[in-house]
């Protein structure tokens, strides 16, 4: 029977109107400037209204060779539900307003084999009230038009240090099929007292400039490709990345697959500057993964 997840965050995080979201982002890849290449494997990118970050995400989109793609691995934050685990989706089926993306109902079942209870499920009303893979949806249908390729999403709760090695440990055999391709999502630094983070470094300039200084360290960091790097720079510095989860998930399984692939960081914007202890901001960051040879 078909379940199917409706877009529910079109109409308010971005427009659900199919030819004003075709041609949004069109022109943001467009705009870009950059080649697709059969080399890039996987994207970091970031989950907020399209007003924001639209244009930031494009940087890592933009990249994609669809050609001998056939599967997409989605790993996202959970904002509202909690859970230890990873989840899996339970729709059959992924709606956007520019077209619909097919669940891979038959991996679903070999990842939850393959984890023998490890992972979750989520229902209907959990996935679709998670808007963090949702906002790569339009652009996976866009860059993917005209293909035969699936999704698989997986939620990434408030998992372990250990746990995110085991989950990545699991799924890294799927980074050495090349017909894989791995959207991450996660934003970067949410700064001002609406988050509870107002932490900032008054030697790099304004707290805007801080906060770029204390996302770049991170971005440097994710770069090099060791998880463990990048969770004694989180514990070091809390940064309130609210990916951090499907990030280190992501390395470990990089870490452990035998194809050699590099995270390169393409765009960063922040929705605004921040000056003062009033202000707020979060910031965005896109990146490739891309096969060495």
């Amino acid at each position: 029977m078909e379940k199917v997840r409706q877009p529910s965050h079109a109409g308010s995080w971005y427009t659900d109107n199919p030819t004003k979201l075709s041609s949004d982002l069109e022109k943001w890849l467009r705009e870009t400037g950059l080649t697709k290449s059969s080399d890039v494997r996987g994207v970091i990118a970031p989950h907020a209204g399209y007003s924001y970050s639209g244009p930031t995400a494009a940087y890592a989109f933009a990249n994609i060779d669809p050609t001998n793609i056939s599967r997409i691995f989605l790993l996202g934050p959970s904002h509202h539900y909690y859970t230890p685990k990873c989840a899996l989706s339970s729709a059959t089926v992924y709606k956007t307003p520019i077209g619909d993306l097919p669940v891979d109902v038959e991996m679903i079942k070999e990842i939850r084999a393959l984890g023998m209870g490890k992972f979750g499920m989520m229902d209907l009303r959990v996935d679709e009230a998670e808007h963090s893979m949702e906002m790569h949806l339009p652009y996976l249908a866009k860059v993917f038009e005209g293909h035969d390729v699936k999704v698989v999403p997986i939620l990434v709760g408030a998992v372990s240090e250990e746990n995110e090695a085991m989950y990545g440990q699991l799924l890294a055999k799927y980074v050495d099929d090349p017909k894989n391709f791995f959207s991450v999502s996660s934003d970067f630094c949410h700064w001002g007292s609406r988050f509870n983070y107002t932490q900032f470094n008054l030697d790099h300039g304004d707290i805007h400039e801080s906060i770029e200084v204390l996302d770049r360290t991170g971005m440097d960091i994710i770069e090099t490709g060791d998880p463990d790097a990048f969770k004694k720079y989180l514990k070091k510095f809390q940064n309130t990345i609210c990916g951090r989860h499907p990030i280190s998930v992501f390395l470990h399984m990089l870490k452990h697959s035998s194809s050699k692939v590099k995270i390169n960081f393409l765009q960063y914007k922040q929705s605004s500057q921040c000056k003062n202890m009033e202000d707020s901001s979060v910031s965005y960051a896109s990146a490739a993964a891309k096969l060495e040879t």
